[in-house]
């Protein structure tokens, strides 16, 4: 009887099979990656043109590695807070409205947060500015209330779509309403969550450049001074950067979206 050598040479099909996982591993991971190549190009361009000018003492003062670097901080800070806070208020309101029976108390939440997104940026922080005050806090309220209807929509949206029988069967285990909603309804509907905050992310940052106008600091200081100077290229730096900021958030936010996202959805 002849023993057989085991076939150590892969097949065709197994060949085939590795080559289109190749072939489809590439492609995504640039797709990934592309928002990173396009505002690395953007940001050498900008930094290739900046450099053959011949800068007048004014844009001196303003292209410059310490006022930039201190313009990002500030619009990363207020930002980024107002995010946070975002979160940590929009989610429990959501949950609560998504837990009530009441039309009313449904209709009053979603109709206040309807107001912050309906007034025009602008003017939500001038009105702010001028029942209160001017500075940080102020643009930071101003934000909070600018970003809040998208977390609150998307946390009500995906609470709403998570299987009532996937939380029949959760409570038939001997879950708590409690433990039902941290262990199943919240991990379900992470990734409309998520969403939300992602879209209030990109709008704090598209907002905070008013900030400038009530004295927050920020890169709107640089476009505004840009157009009141009549200095092209720093009001061009200064939107370049705020665009950068955004896509860059954006794809940092998708990533993370990503990560947390329950397996199998």
């Amino acid at each position: 009887m002849t023993m057989q050598a085991p076939d150590i040479v892969p097949s065709a099909t197994t060949v085939l099979q590795t080559q289109s996982v190749e072939r489809r591993g590439m492609p995504v991971l640039l797709r990934r990656m592309m928002p990173l190549i396009v505002v690395a190009a953007v940001l050498l361009v900008t930094f290739l043109w900046i450099s053959t000018l011949e800068l007048d003492s004014i844009e001196q003062r303003t292209l410059n590695a310490d006022y930039i670097t201190a313009r990002i901080g500030e619009h990363l800070i207020l930002s980024i807070t107002a995010s946070i806070l975002v979160a940590v208020l929009a989610i429990p309101a959501g949950i609560a409205v998504s837990r009530s029976s009441s039309r009313v108390f449904r209709g009053v939440v979603i109709g206040i947060a309807n107001i912050g997104q309906a007034t025009p940026a602008i003017g939500v922080v001038i009105l702010l500015a001028i029942v209160w005050q001017t500075g940080f806090t102020t643009a930071l309220v101003a934000l909070v209330i600018y970003s809040f209807l998208p977390v609150l929509q998307n946390t009500i949206a995906g609470l709403a779509q998570v299987d009532p029988n996937i939380k029949e069967s959760a409570r038939g285990m001997g879950m708590t309403s409690g433990q039902v909603l941290r262990r199943v309804e919240l991990p379900l509907a992470s990734p409309v969550i998520l969403a939300g905050l992602r879209t209030a992310l990109v709008f704090a940052v598209g907002v905070a450049t008013v900030a400038t106008f009530i004295n927050a600091g920020g890169l709107g200081d640089m476009i505004i001074n840009g157009l009141k100077l009549q200095r092209y290229p720093v009001l061009i730096v200064g939107a370049i950067l705020v665009a950068a900021i955004a896509v860059l958030i954006d794809w940092a936010a998708s990533v993370v979206e990503d990560i947390v996202r329950p397996k199998g959805l």
